[in-house]
């Protein structure tokens, strides 16, 4: 499991979050997957979590999968998502900002994501 790029601060952020169990949660744009060829996440499936320079620090597993718009976001994900949103609105405001940042198609009140929540197995 890959959150951010690597060797960016926001990895080490993300990562350090999940390490504290306050991140339990990590969107990404379906149009990522498709675009990638990759899979979705399957319920019980387990990754392990790069850290920084990309090396192994946990084993996680996914506890949960929704395709949902982002328009749709609720208040629980944004908040298990552990990067300290008030609000579905600032959820979406980071979001929108990390995306568009490689992302070239625009982002909408429709445009899908996958929703996946998942939980530390250990800590390596």
């Amino acid at each position: 499991m890959e959150l951010g790029f690597a060797r960016t601060e926001v990895r080490r952020q993300l990562v350090d979050a999940v390490l504290r169990r306050d991140k339990t949660a990590t969107a990404g744009l379906l149009g990522e997957y498709h675009q990638a060829n990759d899979p979705l996440p399957v319920v019980g499936e387990q990754f392990e979590l790069l850290d920084y320079d990309d090396q192994p620090v946990a084993i996680v597993e996914t506890t949960e999968v929704r395709v949902i718009r982002i328009g749709d976001c609720d208040l629980a994900f944004a908040h298990d998502e552990g990067e300290g949103f008030a609000d579905v609105a600032a959820w979406r405001a980071a979001h929108e900002s990390y995306w568009t940042s490689y992302w070239s198609e625009p982002i909408a009140d429709d445009t899908l994501f996958v929703a996946e929540r998942f939980r530390i197995v250990s800590v390596l």
